[in-house]
């Protein structure tokens, strides 16, 4: 079996307005099933719980924005899980959840726990969803984003690749919305991008193109192949991994 790990934020699964885009939630599972089929054992990283939350409840108080990320987290989380449940079970596939932390990742019982509970999944069959706890996990205990702790998740379970998948297509030599920026296909372990990564953050999640390169770097420092690829393209990931020349993406090289 190929191992791989699939991270999806929420600038993927919400539209701009902000709401959980089911339709590509529908998509993203369509193709995570047709990697079943072709041997690929598959974790999936997933943002996407705070924006159900927040459809799901209007507040009427003022929260500030740890209040507001723990409401709708632990709210949105259940409504996320419950999607996936169901469009996966439609391919006769199983799902469970992992919630986790940063301090699952020290050295210790924790982490030998956490890591035997997902390939105790992978041995069944059973397709890990993977989230921070955003309820309990708050300031220093948060993860930098989700980029960062699919890159953790990659190399706790010695995946081979990790695909990062953002709104768009990849690391480009300027604004990707300048005609005269072009994108990078490959990163060699020497090469330095620092100079084209744009520090702006996504509207809708945590992250941006700077916390991905450098999870990207760490993880391929570590032997996995990096994927960096648009979400919201058509069958972006049977095309990355079957016709990956024909495919816009980032790929960092080992």
């Amino acid at each position: 079996m190929h191992r791989i790990v699939v991270k999806v934020g929420s600038n993927v699964l919400t539209t701009d307005k902000g709401k959980l885009d089911i339709t590509r939630l529908s998509a993203l599972v369509d193709q995570i099933a047709l990697l079943r089929d072709k041997g690929y054992e598959v974790i999936l990283v997933s943002s996407g719980a705070v924006a159900c939350g927040r459809q799901e409840l209007k507040v009427e108080q003022d929260l500030d924005s740890v209040e507001q990320r723990q409401l709708f987290s632990a709210m949105g989380q259940v409504k996320l899980v419950n999607l996936y449940y169901d469009l996966f079970r439609e391919y006769g596939l199983h799902i469970g959840q992992v919630l986790t932390m940063k301090a699952n990742f020290e050295a210790g019982d924790q982490y030998r726990n956490q890591q035997s509970c997902i390939q105790l999944m992978l041995d069944n069959g059973v397709i890990p969803v993977v989230n921070e706890n955003d309820t309990v996990s708050l300031t220093g205990l948060m993860f930098t984003d989700n980029d960062e702790l699919s890159g953790l998740i990659a190399q706790m379970m010695g995946a081979e690749t990790l695909i990062l998948l953002s709104n768009i297509d990849g690391i480009y030599t300027g604004d990707p919305k300048d005609p005269e920026s072009e994108l990078i296909r490959v990163v060699k372990p020497e090469d330095n991008l620092d100079k084209y990564i744009q520090t702006k953050k996504s509207s809708a999640g945590r992250g941006g193109m700077e916390s991905k390169y450098h999870t990207a770097r760490e993880v391929a420092a570590s032997g996995i192949r990096v994927i960096i690829a648009n979400g919201k393209t058509d069958n972006i990931l049977p095309r990355l991994l079957t016709s990956p020349q024909k495919t816009k993406h980032t790929e960092f090289i080992v």
